[in-house]
Order: structure tokens, then C-alpha cells, then sequence
């Protein structure tokens, strides 16, 4: 499995996360616009996969509990979410 499936994969698991969190669900689709019928018609997409890593390292405890939860090494988010359309870093030099 190649970085981009991998990180993929991740944010499938990440949004099934979100997903069955019920408190953390709506400040999700509130803060994106994204509405449950976008979820599940884009839940393959890249960039909501994208979204949903940005969104869950917006919050160190998020990222705590999604990680603990699937057994992750806490790093494995941003490297995941570096893979993702919209997570290259970008070098001002």
C-alpha cells in the first residue's frame, strides 16, 4: 500500500470516527458546511479525507482519543494528512 492509499485509509478510519461521535459530529459539519448527505456521497474523496485529519488536529485531545482508539501512533495523523490533496508543506524559502 503506497502513502496516498495509506493515508486514505486513515482518514476513512478518521471520519468513521467522527462520524460515530456524537458531539464532535456537528461542530465538524458546522465548521466545514459539509452536510450528511456530503458525507456520505464524498467519504472516498481525498480532499474530505484531508478535511476531516485538519479538522481532528485542530484539537491535541481529538487527536489523542481518534489515535488511541485505532492503536496510532500520534504523529501518524499529519503524516497521513502530508499525503492527502492540500497537506504539502510548503517551503517560503
Amino acid at each position: 500500500m503506497g502513502k496516498q492509499e495509506a493515508a486514505e485509509a486513515l482518514g476513512l478510519q478518521a471520519l468513521a470516527w467522527l462520524v460515530a461521535n456524537d458531539d464532535l459530529l456537528p461542530v465538524f459539519m458546522d465548521a466545514s458546511g459539509v452536510g450528511a448527505d456530503d458525507l456520505r456521497a464524498q467519504a472516498s474523496d481525498p480532499a474530505l479525507l484531508g478535511a476531516v485529519l485538519d479538522f481532528l488536529m485542530m484539537d491535541d485531545a481529538w487527536v489523542i482519543a481518534f489515535c488511541d482508539t485505532i492503536g496510532a501512533q500520534y504523529e501518524t495523523l499529519m503524516q497521513s494528512r502530508q499525503a492527502l490533496p492540500g497537506g504539502e508543506q510548503v517551503n517560503w524559502t
